[in-house]
Formats: C-alpha cells, sequence, structure tokens
C-alpha cells in the first residue's frame, strides 16, 4: 500500500489507470477500508488529501505492474528497500485478514445480532432493522421461531426499508440539503464470528461492520435480542422465592429441563 496526494483535476478513475488499479470503484473501496474515519471517501477527491493505494495484485489489473510514480521505473529501486516494501506488504496483508475476520476474542462477550436489530450509518440519519435473505432456519435466543429473531450473517446487507435505508447521506451536500441516501454494500460484513456458521455463513455480532460504496461505514446499534433467563440464572435461584412467585410452577423441574443461552459468543 502507498499514499498518493490527491492533485487538482484528479478523479478516482484517472488515478486508478495511473497505478494500474482494476478501476475506480475497487480504488475508493480499498482506500475507505483502510483509511481512517474522518478520510472517508465519496465519489469526488480532495486536492491536498492522501490518497491510499493497493499494491496487491488482486485490487489491479492483470498482467500490469505499478510503477513508481516519481521516476516511471519500477527497476530502479534497491533491492533492500524492495525487501522492505515487500515484507510492509505482508504486514498490511495480516492485518486486513485480521479486520475482515475478527478474532474469537474481540467478540467474547458479545450478542449475536437477529432481524429485528438495527444498524447505523456515520454519514446518515435513520437506523434501519435488517433484513436476513442468506437462511430462514436459525434463530437467536427465540423457541417460538419468530421471524424478528432471524439469525444475521455475513451476507445479509439488506435493511428495512430497502429504499433510502438511511434516510439522506452525510457526504452528499447539496444548495437544498442532503441528498437521499444510496446505499449499496461493499462486499460482505467484516469482523463476523467465524466459530459459528449458519449456512456456512459467518453470524455477526455487535462488533461486526460493513461498508457501503457511497463512503460510509455501517455498524450496529442494536443486537435486538430480548432478554431471556440462562442456564445460570435458573441455577442459582431461589426454589422457595420461584414458588412465592409462581406459585403453579414446579421450579425444581424447570431448573432440570432448563438450557443454556445460546445468545452471546463465547
Amino acid at each position: 500500500m502507498k499514499k498518493y496526494l490527491i492533485q487538482k483535476d484528479d478523479s478516482l478513475s484517472s488515478v486508478a489507470e495511473r497505478f494500474s488499479v482494476k478501476d475506480a470503484q475497487t480504488l475508493r473501496n480499498f482506500h475507505n477500508t483502510h483509511c481512517p474515519l474522518e478520510d472517508l471517501l465519496g465519489y469526488d477527491l480532495v486536492p491536498g488529501k492522501e490518497l491510499l493505494i493497493p499494491q496487491e495484485a488482486r485490487y489491479l489489473k492483470e498482467n500490469e505492474e505499478v510503477s513508481h510514480p516519481f521516476n516511471g521505473y519500477d527497476d530502479e529501486t534497491p533491492s533492500v528497500e524492495r525487501s522492505h516494501e515487500s515484507e510492509q506488504e505482508e504486514t498490511d496483508t495480516k492485518k486486513e485478514n485480521e479486520n475482515t475476520t475478527g478474532s474469537s476474542g474481540l467478540h467474547e462477550g458479545k450478542y449475536f445480532v437477529v432481524q429485528k436489530g438495527t444498524c447505523q450509518c456515520n454519514q446518515g440519519f435513520k437506523f434501519p432493522k435488517f433484513r436476513v435473505t442468506s437462511h430462514q432456519k436459525h434463530y437467536w435466543n427465540d423457541a417460538g421461531g419468530e421471524a424478528d429473531y432471524l439469525a444475521v450473517t455475513e451476507d445479509d446487507t439488506q435493511f428495512d426499508p430497502p429504499a433510502q435505508p438511511f434516510g439522506q447521506c452525510r457526504l452528499k451536500p447539496s444548495s437544498g440539503g442532503y441528498l437521499p441516501c444510496t446505499y449499496a454494500p461493499a462486499g460482505k460484513w467484516t469482523k463476523a464470528y467465524e466459530k459459528v456458521k449458519v449456512m456456512n455463513k459467518s453470524c455477526i455480532t455487535e462488533i461486526s461492520e460493513l461498508l457501503c460504496t457511497s463512503g460510509g461505514k455501517i455498524t450496529i446499534l442494536k443486537h435486538g435480542q430480548q432478554s431471556e433467563p440462562g442456564k445460570s440464572h435458573v441455577t442459582k435461584a431461589s426454589t422457595q422465592e420461584q414458588h412465592v412467585y409462581n406459585p403453579i410452577i414446579d421450579f425444581d423441574e424447570f431448573q432440570e429441563e432448563s438450557g443454556t443461552n445460546y445468545g452471546m459468543a463465547w
């Protein structure tokens, strides 16, 4: 990855062409994935700001190499410097993979997200619910199997409402105010919990993130699960007290039949 100082009259397409990046959308997605939150890009470039340029083959046009932005001859780069750049690329790749999958430690104690949960975009004004389309089989923390509690996976990038889910977009100011949201997901949810899968798709938790091609970052606002007692709560509860509250229930029998709370990522 290298940094490029944006010049006047530069566009995403012209910069992508200069550095042999596949296309403008690939360049914008790469920059928005790796840049600080305040440097997220919309459709127009701002002269004087830095643009992150990918150098890995998967982001570049086939059979083309990126030349040095100043002298135009990559083969004149000293071998020691080139070795350092290779090591840096490997480090960047490892960091990118970590950001994409997320470690299990980060998910510890976090709730899985269900369809009735809500999310937010750092460039939007509304908070839509999820729309699960990847499956109709697994529910978190709901014995009745209500659609509201369908598990959200990394492939579930649609929302309710489907049109302009985040209202207006701060990246699109106009004389009459902000223009409507034109949400389009840039791939799948990142930081998904890979140890738990539904239909071979990783489930998302409260720390998962999703990028929009317009430049917004989408995060979880509410996981949406209902509050239910876990096995530890039932085990520690006093039988005598519960008999006072619920005299018609055999609480000893209920303790034996109670299961584990599967609503959290452990």
